[in-house]
């Protein structure tokens, strides 16, 4: 009787054994690595910004207007220019201020002094002329040189009245300037062939009328067609003695 009871416990034992074992149905083993309870952070990508461009800046250029102002002149301001006994008086004649190009490409300011009766017209060949650009060395009263043509000349200076006798081989006469009825433009570079004289000496070079450089009168320029819009007569025409700086309103 005590060999089978103790036999009994001897199997129970065994079974408690093996359940401490872990050899249950299917328990958890207490010894298994549990799993981490820390939360893990989202990562969050930062993106890069694109850089700032600054704006791009346009330059503006800003084109000069023609501006012309037309005002009475006075016997004081002519100057060298003018004497008793000249064919017109300064009350027929009027001082014209006005816009031009020179050779750089910069906008000038010049004066002209014309008859009253050829204002109008002169303004608006030289508006012409200021549209179209034609370079044009500068533009002041002869008075500035002591009322000699042969300086004005050889400064490459654009002039208009002028009282003096023409330069011809016939009978002396006034000449259109004496009325201010003719403007020379650009001299030295449209010279006066007169009997085989080049004027001014310093235009020789440019005797050889087709090689062509700025400020030249040559036919179909916008030099010669601002005049000829308005029915002035270009000396560059005449045969024998060309004047290619001379334009004038009667052809003389």
């Amino acid at each position: 009787m005590r060999r089978g009871v103790a036999l009994a416990l001897s199997v129970g034992a065994a079974a408690t054994l093996l359940a401490g074992c872990g050899g249950g149905d299917g328990g958890t083993d207490a010894r298994a690595t549990p799993k981490s309870s820390v939360a893990t952070t989202p990562t969050t990508v930062v993106g890069t910004a694109p850089p700032t461009v600054a704006p791009t800046t346009v330059p503006v250029t800003v084109v000069p207007e023609f501006a012309v102002s037309v005002t009475p002149v006075t016997a004081a301001e002519l100057g060298s220019s003018w004497r008793e006994g000249c064919p017109v008086g300064p009350d027929q004649l009027r001082r014209i201020t006005l816009s031009h190009w020179d050779f750089e490409g910069g906008a000038r300011s010049g004066v002209l002094v014309v008859h009253a009766d050829v204002a109008d017209v002169v303004t608006t060949i030289f508006r012409r002329l200021f549209d179209q650009r034609v370079a044009i060395r500068r533009i002041e009263p002869v008075d500035r040189y002591s009322g000699s043509d042969d300086a004005s000349m050889a400064a490459d200076n654009t002039s208009a009245f002028n009282c003096r006798r023409a330069v011809t081989s016939g009978p002396a006469q006034w000449s259109a300037h004496a009325f201010g009825r003719a403007i020379d433009v650009n001299p030295v570079e449209n010279p006066y062939v007169f009997g085989g004289e080049v004027l001014p000496p310093q235009a020789t070079p440019y005797v050889d009328r087709t090689n062509l450089r700025p400020g030249m009168a040559v036919p179909g320029s916008p030099l010669v067609e601002a005049f000829a819009a308005s029915g002035w007569q270009w000396g560059g025409r005449w045969t024998g003695s060309p004047d290619y700086q001379h334009f004038s309103a009667d052809g003389n």
